[in-house]
């Protein structure tokens, strides 16, 4: 039995690859996939659609974010794996919470990202506040989608499999000079101490260091947008920056900018 598990938990992997999702996306589903198998103790050929709804009926969810990553994982299972249809298995998924995003105070960011003295750290920590990258596509960043004639950063395959550009300010570019002159990386834009790519953990590592002890990477891309739209760059720009398929993503930050709340004229 085992051995039938390690098969089709293999192929689940080799699936997923196939259709080019994340590596993080690839071991969360794989996960919760396993985490299924283990539950139903059936040859994974045997499973019927009364296994796959009596799981996730029964299944309890820490949050509505869980619960869209264990839908979504049993569902590419059933689907593009184990290829079954049109079987009556409830894969509809709840409502998002609409939690405004947290962001930090301009001043306090730029004061503490200006005063590092390691010039990767700050220049890891600039490009995030910068542009509003994420930490996926800060470690995956190549020197050569570095455009230092045209002032332009090229994104490439970024959430949703999309490239996009975004602009690159005179005074990021010296701080990514001044990087490279003093590590001279190579192949991508950040090497790690062992390995030729950066890790997501020690971005994740840098930010409580210099920042603050709860503060976590995506603040950084929250604290743009909304600094963006404080200092008057229009929704439609911020989109395209961001990378946002739709614009109803990026309208989220105007119910954040607590300057644009404070120019507001009430009744009385």
């Amino acid at each position: 039995m085992r051995n039938k598990q390690d098969k089709i938990l293999k192929m689940y992997s080799e699936k997923l690859k196939y259709f080019r999702y994340s590596k993080n996306t690839v071991k969360c589903y794989h996960h919760y996939v396993a985490e299924f198998l283990e539950f139903t103790k059936k040859n994974y050929q045997h499973l019927t659609s009364n296994d796959f709804t009596f799981y996730l009926n029964h299944y309890k969810f820490s949050s509505t974010s869980q619960q869209n990553q264990v839908i979504s994982a049993i569902k590419f299972l059933f689907e593009k794996v184990l290829n079954k249809k049109y079987a009556k298995i409830n894969f509809s998924r709840p409502r998002k919470e609409r939690k405004l995003p947290q962001i930090i105070d301009k001043t306090i960011l730029r004061e503490k990202i200006l005063s590092i003295k390691n010039l990767k750290h700050k220049a890891v920590l600039s490009l995030a506040y910068s542009f509003g990258l994420r930490v996926s596509e800060i470690i995956n960043l190549k020197i050569v989608n570095i455009d230092s004639d045209g002032n332009l950063i090229h994104v490439e395959l970024a959430k949703g499999k999309k490239d996009r550009v975004v602009p690159l300010s005179e005074n990021l570019l010296k701080i990514l000079r001044d990087y490279y002159t003093e590590f001279k990386p190579k192949f991508y834009l950040f090497n790690g101490q062992f390995h030729l790519q950066y890790s997501a953990t020690s971005c994740n590592k840098m930010i409580k260091k210099y920042i603050a002890e709860d503060a976590h990477m995506h603040q950084l891309r929250h604290s743009c947008f909304t600094h963006l739209l404080e200092t008057g760059t229009d929704l439609r720009t911020i989109q395209s920056i961001a990378g946002h398929k739709s614009s109803k993503t990026t309208e989220i930050y105007t119910h954040v900018s607590n300057n644009h709340l404070q120019t507001v004229e009430m009744p009385i």
